[in-house]
């Protein structure tokens, strides 16, 4: 029975988590075979250096929302290329990290963590020296090349090196660490962005990658897995271990597509034909890549996992989460800065809240799943986070963070809370043990391409909703069409304003009217970036419902 599953596994999945991890972090590690050909002698060593490995991934995929509007001023880049900064590294780390846990089990996983930390961190130092927007989207890419490779090679590490006895203390240790890094990652990378510059976030990597290296060389042995373990039906069993390396093109090139299509509809409409093109051929492409993955001996993504019910349900709650914490947790630093006169390091410590009533209650969440089942609290936990998500919207919150973004925020944390544990929970009780390690990587996968799809889609219903409600507010202040180009989205990110551009309107001392239309435009664009993530919750709480089968009794 499911629950006895759970209860009786050795693979019980951590009531702890790193904000910024995903939902089977935990389950990864302990799906992991100990290795008994490469014991590792000095384990403390070694576990320090996959948390410092993780974390660089970690880190990165924080720190960088709060550093944007300091890059779209400098780079003068437009929402476009801002967006295209966080989903490039989303890109590649979410279609690659499958095919890259297979490169450690194939290579040796010490061997590919070091390659990936080499790599993010030459990548890092690109990104720090970018002369412009495209050359850090690109050194941005080259990042999530190098996350997809070190961040499973150190969960498989991590896994490899413990015991079942240890790898609970390991993992609370790893989670632990992971919080702490997650929640005073944005505000570090804010304070670095505000002493210095929006370079030093990535530069901050070198010293930590150096010492991440000498570590694992140190202490980390060179495990690999040299077969496949059997599945269900004892498929591919004693088979060499290949790679999907057609898989991983296919799914990286057919949501780049897609991403790029939904990117640039928010300026150019969805009647564009390039807008038209890329979606079309996004979809087409990612089409192929589910018939190749069905006709492939050794896929990446095996699709018979998504028979089970629970299994697919458990996804689907993933995407529609996430979806909604990916494009809150990018949209809400660049309002706060740009609307409300946030610092960098204040946007940082604004987000507090939810690593912080994560870490401190997700070790509860645990045994509430074993008392109420997976299924009832996959139903309430997205119903309170799209609480959270919702309260951004009420009409009082313009910038007063206590009175306002504070509320809202510890109630999302509590939402994710309760919702992270049971979705792990759900991903292991419905496949076998042996095919464990494959659906805690597939739910991985789809938790880190539900954010790449929030900040392009999410990104329309920003730009559009900004538009909309700043030309409502310079209809009511007449200001001349010509005029309006110089206080439009646009605009805010390069540092123009009407003062600077010596307009009528500025010289007649509506120059503060002007920059309040400003922030209100886009404190309506979070709003309904807000009411869209709210509204995906509730479809995730009423998805976990009608899939996601009830308790039953032994």
């Amino acid at each position: 029975m499911a629950d006895q599953h759970v209860v009786n596994s050795p693979l019980r999945p951590s009531s702890t988590l790193p904000a910024q991890a995903s939902p089977c972090d935990a389950l990864v590690i302990r799906a992991q075979p100990l290795s008994f050909t490469h014991p590792c002698r000095r384990k403390k060593l070694a576990l320090a250096a996959t948390i410092l490995g993780s974390s660089m991934a970690f880190i990165d995929g924080s720190v960088v929302n709060v550093a944007l509007p300091s890059i779209q001023s400098e780079l003068g880049a437009s929402v476009a290329a801002i967006q295209w900064i966080v989903d490039a590294y989303l890109l590649f780390l979410g279609s690659l990290v499958l095919v890259g846990g297979s490169l450690g089990d194939k290579l040796g996983r010490r061997s590919v963590f070091i390659a990936g930390i080499v790599l993010f961190t030459l990548a890092s130092v690109a990104c720090g020296l970018a002369p412009g927007v495209g050359a850090l989207i690109v050194a941005r890419a080259v990042q999530g090349v190098g996350a997809a490779l070190l961040v499973p090679s150190s969960l498989a590490i991590i896994g490899s090196v413990f015991d079942d006895k240890e790898r609970g203390q390991a993992i609370g240790t790893w989670a632990g660490v992971g919080a702490i890094t997650s929640a005073l990652g944005p505000v570090a990378g804010g304070w670095l962005v505000d002493a210095f510059s929006w370079r030093a976030i990535f530069f901050l990597n070198v010293p930590i990658a150096c010492a991440t290296v000498a570590l694992a060389i140190m202490a980390v042995p060179d495990s690999r897995q040299d077969s496949r373990q059997d599945d269900d039906a004892g498929h591919h069993a004693n088979q060499p271990l290949k790679l999907d390396w057609p898989g991983a093109a296919t799914a990286a090139a057919g949501l780049g597509a897609l991403t790029y299509g939904l990117t640039i509809a928010s300026t150019r409409g969805f009647n564009d034909r390039w807008v038209l093109a890329s979606m079309a051929g996004g979809i087409a492409v990612l089409i192929a890549f589910v018939i190749l993955e069905a006709k492939t001996r050794d896929p990446m993504m095996p699709l018979d996992v998504f028979r089970s019910r629970d299994f697919a349900g458990a996804n689907l709650v993933t995407l529609l989460i996430y979806f909604g914490l990916g494009g809150a947790l990018f949209f809400l630093p660049f309002t706060l800065i740009r609307a409300y006169g946030y610092s960098a390091t204040q946007a940082g410590a604004a987000l507090l809240p939810v690593p912080v009533i994560i870490g401190l209650l997700s070790r509860f969440t645990g045994g509430l799943t074993s008392r109420y089942g997976a299924r009832a609290l996959l139903a309430v936990g997205p119903v309170i986070a799209a609480a959270g998500f919702a309260m951004f919207a009420l009409p009082w919150v313009r910038g007063d963070y206590w009175r306002g973004f504070f509320p809202a925020l510890v109630v999302l944390g509590l939402g994710m809370t309760i919702t992270v544990a049971p979705l792990t929970t759900t991903v292991m009780a419905s496949v076998s043990i042996a095919r464990t390690g494959v659906a805690s990587g597939i739910n991985n996968a789809v938790a880190r391409v539900a954010g790449l799809l929030a900040i392009a889609v999410l990104g329309i219903v920003f730009v559009w909703s900004h538009d909309a409600a700043l030309d409502a507010r310079l209809d009511a202040l007449h200001i001349p069409q010509a005029q309006r180009a110089a206080v439009g989205l646009a605009a805010t990110g390069t540092g123009t304003h009407p003062a600077r551009s010596g307009t009528a309107s500025a010289q007649n001392g509506t120059e503060v009217e002007l920059k309040q239309a400003q922030a209100e435009s886009l404190g309506a664009a979070l709003r309904a970036v807000a009411l869209v993530s709210a509204m995906c919750a509730l479809a995730g709480a009423g998805l976990a419902l009608l899939t996601i089968q009830p308790r039953r009794k032994p």
